[in-house]
């Protein structure tokens, strides 16, 4: 184990560098966003591959490709940064009632539309100078296992573009906090007076042209495997990428489509559409506000966790 001497010869600056030259893959921006000169940067880089034994960062077209070693190195050294940051921001005083700081929040948009009007409200009241910016997100395409659906999403995490995700899966991994915020289920929502809300079988769902909320066009859903099932399949007549364009499209059209109930919910204040109860269980999760372990130590994180947990 290296020992404090050992340690004092390291500058630990060095792995911040290293982590904004992980996220920028570029040494210009790196520069300036810790406001040194490209020589700078250039000394520290030598300093760091001396520490690691490893190029780390090699040129290309594409900017700096981190090494093999590099991406080994990354997600710890990240850890090591955010702890320290966190326990900068432990020592300083966060009034929400003050503070101009701003959060990056991500989550998917049926989660986005149920939470924002709430704490909008909220901040407004309680937390005037609080900015937000809100990231949509999206499962990778075609995959049926949460974590690997997720990965991008915990990946900026841990990259620390996003302070805190809202996810229908809680990862169960010991670097992440994780808090169950409410249970969602999904139903099927057509236009207002449509002919399903009187029959809704199986059989009659399946028969109906239906909208599927997929990022990549994909034009199959859990919904498709819950239909094979039942021996039944249905027709995708309508692809898009969230649903609040699914709800727009079938309150003005004969589609229908699975929708998270409490989304559907908010929507039908806002749209002509109808909440059917499907005829048999569709999908459902608790849904996690979820932020790195230790950005807890983070006052303002931990507060904003607090905050939408509550809401």
């Amino acid at each position: 184990m290296m020992n404090h001497a050992q340690l004092a010869r390291n500058d630990v600056n060095l792995l911040l560098l290293f982590d904004l030259l992980f996220q920028e893959r570029n040494a210009g921006r790196a520069a300036a966003r810790l406001n040194l000169s490209p020589s700078a940067i250039s000394h520290a880089l030598k300093r760091l591959r001396t520490m690691f034994g490893d190029p780390l960062f090699l040129p290309s077209p594409r900017g700096m490709v981190p090494t093999e070693r590099a991406e080994t190195l990354a997600p710890e050294i990240r850890n090591i940064v955010e702890r320290i940051g966190g326990l900068v921001a432990s020592t300083t005083a966060f009034d929400p009632a003050t503070t101009s700081r701003r959060f990056r929040l991500g989550a998917p948009d049926g989660a986005i539309s149920t939470l924002l009007p709430v704490l909008v409200e909220h901040l407004g009241r309680e937390a005037p100078a609080i900015d937000l910016a809100i990231i949509q997100l999206l499962p990778r395409p075609g995959s049926g296992d949460p974590d690997h659906a997720w990965g991008d999403a915990l990946a900026e995490l841990d990259a620390g573009t996003i302070d805190l995700v809202l996810l229908p899966h809680n990862p169960g991994q010991a670097r992440f906090h994780s808090v169950s915020m409410y249970f969602e289920d999904f139903v099927i929502v057509a236009r207002r007076g449509h002919r399903l809300a009187s029959a809704p079988s199986a059989e009659a769902l399946a028969a109906e042209r239906h909208v599927l909320v997929s990022a990549s066009g994909d034009r199959t859903g859990f919904f498709d495997r819950l239909l094979a099932e039942c021996g039944l399949e249905r027709r995708i007549a309508l692809t898009v990428p969230s649903f609040f364009m699914a709800v727009s499209a079938i309150a003005s059209s004969n589609l229908v489509g699975a929708i998270p109930r409490r989304f559907a919910t908010e929507a039908s204040k806002t749209f002509a559409i109808e909440i059917i109860e499907p005829p048999f269980p569709m999908g459902s999760s608790d849904l996690y506000a979820i932020a790195p372990r230790a950005a807890m130590f983070d006052r303002g994180i931990a507060w904003m966790m607090e905050l939408i947990a509550g809401l």
